[in-house]
This record gives C-alpha cells, sequence and structure tokens, in this order.
C-alpha cells in the first residue's frame, strides 16, 4: 500500500511542477519543470532521508557510544525481523524523534538528546517501538518524500508569487488575468502540501502506535511517553522545525501553534486521542493473556 501511496506522491510532484511550468513558459516551460520534477523524484528517493537528517544536525551513534539505546533497537528488531536500523541523536532539548528511509534495509531513527533525559527505559522502548513500525509499514519512504514534495511545492508558490506580481506590473488585460492565477496558487499550493501530509500522517501514527503496542506488549510505555511529548511541544518549539517535515515526527514539533490553528490543519491525530486508543489497546492485551 506505501509503495501505492509513494508512487503517487511522485507522480503528484510531477503533474504540479508541468503544470505550474506550462502556465509560466508554455510548452519550453513544461519541459523544463518536467525535467526538475524527474530530478526531484530520483533525489528524493534517494536521499530525502540524509536532508531531513542533516537539516535537523542528526548525529550517528552505535554500540559504543550509545549502549542503552542501541540495545533497546536492537532487541525491538530481533523481535519485528527488521534489518538494524542506522541510529542518530539529534543535539536537541525538545523531546522527540522520528524514522526515516527508503525501505527497511536502508532504515535510520532519530531521537533528540532531550527525548533520552525525560523519559525512562521503558517509555523509549514504546516511542521506538513507533518508530520501527513506521519501517515495517513502509511509511518512513512516503513521509521523506512527502517532506520534499511539501518543499518543492513552497517553492513553486514562491515562483507563483513572483510571476503574479511581475504580471501585476505589466499592465496588460492578460497580464492582469494572469497575475490573478498566479497568485491564486501561490495561495493554494502550500493548503494542497499540508492536505497530502495530513492525508498519510494521521492515520499511519494510529497504526504506528497500534504496532508499538504488540511489538512491546505493553501500550502504556508509549502512552506514557506520548504525554510527557505533549506537554513539552506544547510549550517548546524544536530548533530546525520547519512544516515540511513536521509530520515525520511522533508528536508535532509545532504542538501550541499547531492547536492554536485548530485542527483542521493538523498532521497528527490528537495525542489524547491516541493514548486513549492505546489504553482500548492494553485491555485488549490483558484480555488475550
Amino acid at each position: 500500500m506505501e509503495i501505492f501511496k509513494t508512487a503517487f506522491l511522485m507522480v503528484t510532484l510531477m503533474l504540479i511542477f508541468i503544470a505550474v511550468g506550462g502556465y509560466i513558459g508554455g510548452e519550453h516551460g513544461m519541459m523544463i519543470a518536467f525535467l526538475m520534477a524527474a530530478g526531484t523524484n530520483i533525489f528524493s528517493y534517494f536521499f530525502s532521508d540524509t536532508l531531513v537528517l542533516k537539516r535537523y544536525n542528526a548525529i550517528p551513534v552505535d554500540e559504543s557510544n550509545a549502549h542503552g539505546l542501541y540495545k533497546i533497537v536492537s532487541r525491538l528488531t530481533q523481535k519485528a525481523n527488521l534489518p538494524m536500523p542506522k541510529i542518530y541523536i539529534i543535539p536537541e532539548e525538545v523531546p522527540n524523534a522520528f524514522a526515516t528511509g527508503r525501505n527497511p534495509s536502508h532504515a535510520a531513527v532519530a531521537v533528540t538528546e532531550g527525548l533520552l533525559k525525560i523519559l525512562n527505559e521503558n517509555e523509549i522502548e514504546g516511542v521506538l517501538a513507533h518508530e520501527l513500525s513506521h519501517v515495517r509499514h513502509y511509511d518512513i519512504l512516503t513521509g521523506s518524500i512527502a517532506a520534499i514534495l511539501a518543499g518543492a511545492i513552497a517553492m513553486l508558490a514562491n515562483f507563483a508569487k513572483v510571476g503574479g506580481i511581475a504580471g501585476q506590473s505589466g499592465g496588460s488585460r492578460r497580464g492582469g488575468g494572469n497575475a490573478i492565477v498566479m497568485l491564486a496558487l501561490a495561495i493554494l499550493m502550500p493548503i494542497a502540501a499540508t492536505i497530502i501530509q495530513m492525508a498519510i500522517s494521521r492515520e499511519r501514527e494510529y497504526k504506528a502506535d497500534k504496532g508499538a503496542a504488540y511489538l512491546t506488549g505493553h501500550p502504556e510505555w508509549l502512552a506514557s511517553a506520548l504525554r510527557k511529548l505533549e506537554s513539552y511541544s506544547n510549550s517548546y518549539i524544536m530548533q530546525n522545525a520547519s512544516e515540511q517535515s513536521a509530520h515525520m515526527f511522533i508528536v508535532n514539533p509545532f504542538g501550541s501553534l499547531t492547536n492554536k490553528l485548530g485542527v483542521l490543519f493538523r498532521t497528527h491525530p490528537s495525542t489524547s486521542d491516541r493514548i486513549a486508543e492505546l489504553e482500548r489497546l492494553e485491555q485488549e492485551i490483558k484480555r488475550g493473556m
């Protein structure tokens, strides 16, 4: 299923580029846009994870310098029958985590220093089980490419805005019409990017929570971690946080800001709903014992 989502994202990116390129530059613009879209798709498939990790200054670690963290990930990957992913620590006091990569054989999990400080071992295991569930379900490629797609759409929106301003200054009737269309695109394209992120993010968070619950056998570990993470995200914003990659994190790095904007453009389900579902799963698992 995730392969189809990824293909859909790539095709969507290409069509948006071609449509805007054609509107700005006709057939020549369409050709340039096609080449740009093809290049962006290829680049994002192979390097989107590297870009996201670099943005957050993630530092690779291994068993020698992060023994406890490595041990938890190793234990979970064996239980989940997954290859061992690369492990990164982000030098950031706000607790959060994400997974990235194009498939389970090329996966990475990243946690912030703040997460390691405020969570106990069981809670860290719950968070890592959540991220490895994303790896298991192939969510990570879709999420990584969505981040690149959102950035590309934002770039197109800026082009459209410049084109609209130039059209207005042109003064002709056709120029004025073009300006209106271009400015409309500048407004609508970022909204389209947000809708794409929401479509792939909300449901997959519930799936990853459920996967973590069954992988650890203790849904209450992740529920406890989410309570702490939500408290911090509503008080602090991560350094280098970007709207394009916010959907990749276990909790939204713009927690308090997103709540003020309302649920319409929220890339994550509410933490209270996630905790309620984990509590239901806890009772389900206990009944099955």
